[in-house]
């Protein structure tokens, strides 16, 4: 194996001077700039960080006391009750869920239009898209407190009517990107038929986009019954206002079966809803698709 040439070798070759290595300076500053951020929220924060040491012995405790409502016969009483409970206000929940994706949904796909650009007035486009930007810096619950539930009261509507509203931000947003990423073509080839701007939208825009909002809705609709859950610690309904009582009882048995209640249910509907997407993207396969390949 050769020695590697100096540069004075080179040079005296008439060989062009190998590149000097890039300065690392500014990676190494924006590493310890990183450091240094992360030092300073771990002071601020202000947390009692030796009770780590005792979250393992508690998580066991505490989980020991959920597990103990779970593992009894759920048909002795009164854990039939506990689990009747939890799982008819479950499905409220779901249905809470339902709604608030059908309204984001329903009022979130015009809009969508209005916010993108390729199909829409750019004053149109900003007014709408500031709109969009607005909802969705306001969480869920901050319209449940605000909004709802002195306007409608506890109960299920001031919930669904806040998922509802937060929806249409996040579909708003995402349905006006879809329709931003549309090949020009099947357009172009409508307008040239003589086609005007609605009947365009109609049947060039509308069914490219189809297939990804409807799988934005049904992701939607997975993220609102987590939020649902939430909502109902609130006193929106659901299944986090049992959630709310048995906390403020202390009582693991039902809190266990509860937790249990809305994992299982959470689960489900997440397998289902991914199954729908993933048939809705991909589409129906073709019988005899494999044999011709």
């Amino acid at each position: 194996m050769s020695a590697p040439i100096s540069p004075a070798a080179r040079a005296r070759r008439g060989a062009p001077p190998r590149p000097s290595a890039p300065s690392r300076l500014r990676y190494t500053l924006t590493q310890l700039g990183v450091l240094a951020l992360v030092i300073v929220c771990l002071v601020l924060v202000d947390a009692n960080w030796a009770r780590l040491l005792e979250a393992p012995a508690l998580s066991l405790n505490y989980g020991g006391l959920v597990v103990q409502g779970v593992v009894q016969n759920p048909f002795s009483e009164p854990y039939s009750q506990y689990w009747t409970d939890a799982i008819l206000l479950m499905f409220e929940s779901l249905q809470i869920a339902w709604i608030g994706t059908v309204i984001g949904a329903i009022f979130s796909f015009p809009i969508g239009f209005l916010a993108a650009s390729n199909v829409s007035p750019r004053g149109v486009v900003i007014v709408t898209r500031q709109i969009l930007n607005i909802i969705r810096a306001v969480p869920e619950l901050v319209f449940a407190i605000a909004i709802m539930l002195p306007i409608f009261g506890l109960g299920p509507l001031a919930g669904a009517l806040a998922i509802g509203v937060g929806s249409i931000g996040t579909l708003g947003k995402l349905t006006s990107e879809a329709i931003e990423a549309v090949p020009t073509g099947p357009g172009e080839a409508t307008r040239s038929t003589g086609a005007g701007t609605l009947q365009t939208l109609r049947w060039a825009v509308t069914p490219q986009i189809l297939p990804e909002v409807i799988a934005f809705w049904l992701y939607r609709f997975e993220i609102n019954i987590r939020a649902s859950a939430i909502l109902g610690i609130l006193g929106a309904g659901g299944v986090g206002s049992l959630l709310a009582q048995v906390f403020e009882r202390r009582d693991w048995e039902r809190i266990g079966i509860t937790l249990t209640v809305i994992i299982v249910v959470t689960v489900i509907v997440d397998q289902i809803s991914g199954a729908v997407r993933h048939r809705v993207i991909s589409g129906v396969p073709v019988a005899g698709a494999k044999a011709l390949v």
